[in-house]
């Protein structure tokens, strides 16, 4: 092969676009999941269905999503209340996702919760709780939306699910206070592990699934534990990168896990914590 064969990509400058996608975000309604819709739809998908348990923030999130300037003729995001914990709640979504598409590109299943407590005191219905939401439902929503998933998907052109994990998975962090997380690090643990299972039991069906490992960034949920432990600047000057994630950050990788140049990812979990998790590893 020549050189000119070698600086030959194929249609290089469109590989991030998401030109006439549909796209599920569970847990959509705010923080990470807005975000990342926020992304999606802006990186040129045609619809984005929303999901929470909340109906009134699905349609905030709603309004406020299809209020972007930049969005491409005809897109728009769709408000589909639905509780993510409960299978018939799941199988409900998946119908009224049906009644508007006969295809899904992309699923980001992003819906979760935590606890905190100390490690005595931790309650048995909130790890019950947390497992069911950040580790079984994820499961039966890839598994109701798979048909959807594989509609159109082909081998040039795969469809893809993405997993909100959590650094909590991958080392050990809020523990011996009244923050302590161990139903949440289990969860996210087995999330990351379950998305390795997604890629291979899917991926024959043309369907990659990837995870991505957020640290902090400000939102609802994880506002008040930063503060227990120092504050947003205490623990920005703690990354080498010197701040927390931000909108971009998140949406970014959405993004790129949802698109062409994200084709030959399958299985893998991309940390997005500015590299403290090994600053905190170091000997």
């Amino acid at each position: 092969m020549s050189a000119k064969d070698d600086v030959a990509l194929n249609d290089f400058t469109n590989i991030f676009s998401l030109e006439g996608k549909v796209a599920v975000v569970t847990g959509g309604s705010r923080g990470l999941g807005l975000h990342s819709a926020s992304g999606l739809l802006q990186a040129g998908c045609s619809k984005v269905f929303i999901t929470s348990r909340k109906a009134a923030a699905c349609d905030e999130a709603v309004a406020a999503l299809n209020a972007l300037p930049n969005l491409r003729p005809g897109a728009r995001a769709v408000s589909v209340p639905a509780d993510s914990s409960k299978t018939p709640e799941i199988e409900r979504l998946v119908a009224e996702v049906r009644k508007h598409t006969d295809h899904v590109d992309i699923l980001f299943a992003n819906a979760g919760a935590t606890w905190g407590a100390p490690f005595d005191e931790h309650p048995d219905h909130a790890f019950e709780k947390v497992l069911r939401l950040n580790v079984q439902s994820v499961f039966f929503t890839v598994q109701k939306f798979a048909p959807l998933l594989a509609a159109r998907a082909t081998v040039a052109s795969p469809s893809r699910v993405i997993t909100t994990a959590s650094v909590g998975g991958l080392v050990v962090g809020s523990y011996g206070n009244e923050n302590s997380t161990p139903a949440y690090a289990a969860s996210k643990a087995a999330l990351i592990h379950l998305t390795r299972y997604l890629a291979v039991e899917l991926g024959p069906r043309h369907i990659l699934s990837n995870a991505v490992a957020p640290g902090f960034f400000p939102s609802r949920m994880a506002n008040e534990i930063m503060r227990r432990q120092g504050g947003v600047e205490k623990l920005a000057a703690e990354n080498p990168n010197g701040r927390l994630g931000t909108p971009e950050d998140i949406a970014g990788t959405v993004v790129y896990l949802a698109s062409r140049a994200a084709g030959h990812a399958n299985g893998t979990c991309i940390t997005l914590d500015g590299g403290k998790m090994w600053a905190i590893a170091k000997l």
